[in-house]
């Protein structure tokens, strides 16, 4: 198995990134363009549902979350729809100064392409990320 980290660094308290992936209205804002559909969520209990979807692809990824220290850390399983592989992707949203360290750790790939498609991924999305949080 093949994992991942991506670090991202925020001029913003972590509950302020936090709330960029946990309430679905921000999430909608900035992880896939140009817009997600209005249900993108990952709902930040044990076991709550994670789904964030395309509202212009056919490209989605559904899973469950399987561990939640708000603000602190958020944990969930994520599988594309349509594909059988399950894999675990990790936020760590750690204060440093008055900003956060975001680290992203995405275990479970088969491959170092995969992986790296998925580094690709991240940082487009975290780079729209950043840019709602000025």
């Amino acid at each position: 198995m093949v994992s991942l980290t991506v670090e991202r660094t925020f001029p913003v308290p972590p509950a302020r990134v936090w709330r960029g992936f946990t309430d679905p209205e921000q999430l909608s804002a900035w992880f896939w363009p140009p817009r997600m559909e209005p249900s993108a969520r990952i709902d930040a209990v044990p076991d709550g549902a994670v789904r964030i979807r395309s509202a212009v692809a056919d490209l989605g990824v559904a899973g469950r979350v399987t561990e939640v220290q708000p603000p602190r850390l958020l944990s969930f399983t994520w599988r594309w729809d349509g594909e059988d592989r399950e894999t675990q992707a990790t936020l760590r949203f750690d204060a440093e100064g008055d900003g956060t360290l975001l680290t992203v750790q995405h275990d479970g790939f088969a491959d170092e392409e995969a992986a790296a498609n998925h580094v690709d991924g991240w940082n487009d999305c975290l780079d729209r990320l950043s840019a709602t949080m000025t």
